[in-house]
């Protein structure tokens, strides 16, 4: 499988992160909890500025599950399609090429899912087959290339899209105090993505002249067990109450770096080979937690530091946003191999190699 393009997509309505600490404890919360403790937890996210699919001023009047849901669809579309249609157009396709459209999503609940809406939105053909990925949280965006790879390579001469939209705002909650929630008002931003891949069949058709994209050569999915509590929503009539346990640095040590080791042998491949790496921002802890079980240095995860500085941690998105980055600013060398990762509830994890071409 060959990706062609990736393209990032982010509302409007952007903010410093103390502009969103003062409107979450003043507004949302109704100052029921200690600004102290939550202004605490915001300086040590590494965020400095995130985007709203709302103005700030939106959020006190979402009561309950149902209007947050009611914007979730309506905004998302919105912000879908333009992550399509932007990467589709960067390769000279249109809505009418795709083969195969995967949505992948954690923040909210569509039915007909998000998909299907961006599908008829953009014009995409009545036969376009749709998988829509619900649940799979941070992790989605890695599982998503990997479905992307698994179809192509049973329809080589396919157009696939891969489409994440987390709007992670939309889930805060008004009433809980919790440390969990805390923590991920600081944390969490709102946007999308899309990645656009074809098979063998037609890549060299299809890469545009100087426009060097990466091949996806396999991926590995690991589950860890006794971990289900160690992320993810307890669901509820106020919506979607995180679950977020400080043991997630932990379960990185302790497993990652051997699961990239075990996976990277299956293909010949050692660490030292691995030259760039594309992980999820997963905040400052799990990083740092990440770089101790990979044996790399800061400067190996930089972008996704950068990201997560800019934009905060955007679920599923993030790690398409952070690959979408290290495509344009710091392109790999022609046939140096890399390691994409993400971690997300279950506990799980997801590792794509990929390579450059020569």
């Amino acid at each position: 499988m060959r990706i062609l393009s990736v393209r990032g997509a982010l509302p409007e309505h952007r903010h410093p992160q103390a502009a969103i600490t003062a409107s979450f404890v003043d507004t949302v919360m109704r100052d029921s909890v200690d600004r102290r403790v939550v202004e605490r937890f915001h300086r040590n996210a590494g965020v400095e500025t995130r985007h709203t699919v709302l103005p700030l001023s939106a959020y006190p009047d979402l009561e309950g599950f149902g209007p947050a849901n009611d914007a979730f669809i309506e905004h998302g579309v919105e912000l879908g399609a333009r992550a399509v249609v932007d990467a589709l157009k960067a390769v000279g396709l249109r809505p009418d090429d795709v083969d195969l459209l995967i949505s992948a999503t954690v923040t909210g609940l569509a039915v007909p899912s998000l998909d299907a809406r961006v599908a008829g939105l953009t014009g995409m053909r009545e036969d376009v087959v749709r998988m829509p990925l619900v649940g799979l949280g941070c992790v989605a965006g890695a599982a998503g290339i990997a479905r992307l790879h698994d179809y192509l390579l049973g329809h080589p001469d396919a157009v696939a899209v891969l489409m994440s939209v987390e709007l992670c705002s939309l889930t805060l909650q008004r009433t809980d105090p919790s440390i969990a929630n805390l923590v991920a008002s600081g944390l969490f931003g709102d946007g999308a993505a899309a990645v656009v891949a074809t098979g063998s069949g037609r890549a060299e058709e299809l890469v545009a002249e100087g426009h060097v994209q990466p091949e996806v050569l396999a991926s590995r999915s690991r589950l860890y067990p006794g971990s289900e509590r160690v992320m993810g929503w307890d669901v509820g009539s106020s919506g979607l109450k995180v679950v977020l346990d400080g043991a997630v640095p932990d379960v990185v040590r302790r497993y990652v770096g051997e699961d990239a080791t075990r996976f990277l042998a299956d293909h010949g491949l050692t660490r030292d080979a691995v030259e760039w790496y594309v992980a999820h921002p997963g905040g400052p802890k799990v990083l740092e937690a990440l770089q101790e079980a990979l044996g790399v240095e800061r400067e190996a995860l930089q972008v996704t530091w950068d990201s997560l500085r800019d934009i905060g941690n955007l679920s599923s998105a993030s790690v398409l946003h952070v690959l979408a980055d290290t495509l344009r600013d710091r392109p790999p060398r022609p046939g140096s191999y890399g390691l994409l990762l993400a971690m997300g509830p279950g506990f799980c994890s997801e590792l794509v190699l990929m390579r450059m071409p020569r």
